[in-house]
């Protein structure tokens, strides 16, 4: 069954922003016997195999915290952040950087990149995945002030650098929008001039100074494969902090009189464009490979797909044909919800 929304939108984690204002409030989540710390590597972040008590499949492997809470190293490199909670259980990530120290693991755990089991980890543990490594990239790129050039130094548990002459930065999301055009019972996916031969992944760019998501969507689309677009309709949106996306779901129909075959592959970006239909999506040839299940990218595919299993079902204009399901599941999404998309 699919989700009513895209994955690390759920609302899993309670981002419990009083706590990260009030330093005696972190300090006692800190010491909480029931927080928990996710380390991360880079990229990478510490797993283990579930066993009868965790239940199957790869789980984080969260530590209890020790010692004080740092906020940052001597060279105000971010260190410890508060993620905030998990049913009620504090949740704080510790950023390891070259030379620095690690935390004693668990037995049996294994480093790895999150676009390898995460899909396949509980959604709050995903959503922890994802605020933590777009603090920590963050903080990576925000040493130093982008107004005078000082060095800044993490504040409000990592949600906040503070600069010499008081300047406030947080972080940064950077608007993308990805959409799934569909005509006549297939939809146009484009395999990105950077990846393997056989990927593919929907339309997407990043929104530009001045523009509204509609027009984003019209003028990426038209860029990146010739095509005009008509109706354009927002679905849902999706956290991609890898490092620091917003990704905004849309679908969207030719323009009327608009020729499906007229394809025009920006060549800088785009090395191939294609239809699909349901059943080619369904089951690929070999060779095809989609987005993973991570991405919206892929979740919009999906629900697209399993609009067609419905429709033999249901009757036209019955209530929930399946031309509503999707734009009617994104609207339950709740508000504790790079380049072409395909991670």
């Amino acid at each position: 069954m699919i989700a009513d929304h895209p994955p690390l939108a759920g609302g899993a984690l309670d981002r419990d922003a009083e706590t990260r204002t009030d330093a005696e409030r972190l300090r006692d989540a800190w010491n909480d016997p029931a927080a928990r710390l996710l380390r991360l590597r880079g990229s990478e972040i510490p797993v283990v195999e579930g066993d009868g008590e965790l239940g199957a499949g790869p789980r984080l492997a969260l530590i209890p915290p020790a010692g004080e809470f740092e906020a940052a190293d001597q060279d105000q490199h971010a260190r410890h952040l508060f993620l905030g909670r998990v049913n009620g259980a504090p949740v704080f990530a510790l950023v390891l950087h070259d030379g620095a120290a690690d935390a004693p693991g668990l037995p049996g755990e294994r480093w790895c990149h999150p676009f390898s089991v995460a899909d396949r980890l509980p959604e709050a543990e995903r959503e922890m995945i994802a605020v933590a490594s777009g603090l920590a990239r963050w903080h990576e790129s925000a040493r130093f002030s982008a107004r005078d050039g000082s060095l800044t130094e993490p504040a409000l548990g990592g949600w906040m650098r503070r600069d010499a002459h008081g300047g406030e930065h947080f972080p940064r999301t950077d608007p993308a929008v990805i959409v799934l055009i569909e005509h006549e019972g297939r939809v146009l996916l484009g395999s990105n001039a950077l990846w393997e031969s056989g990927r593919f992944s929907l339309l997407a760019g990043f929104v530009e100074a001045g523009e509204s998501l509609e027009q984003a969507v019209v003028r990426e689309v038209f860029e990146e494969s010739g095509v005009r677009l008509g109706e354009v309709e927002y679905v849902a949106s999706q956290p991609w902090p890898f490092p620091r996306s917003l990704m905004l779901g849309f679908r969207a129909w030719l323009a009327p009189g608009a020729d499906p075959h007229e394809l025009h592959p920006d060549p800088d970006e785009i090395s191939e464009l294609r239809w699909f239909t349901r059943q080619e999506l369904r089951s690929p040839a070999p060779g095809i490979t989609l987005p993973r299940p991570l991405s919206i990218a892929r979740w919009l595919i999906d629900c697209w797909v399993a609009e067609g299993e419905t429709a033999a079902a249901l009757s036209p204009g019955s209530p929930g044909s399946p031309a509503q399901e999707c734009g009617a599941a994104a609207k339950t999404v709740t508000p504790h919800a790079e380049g072409a998309h395909g991670e």
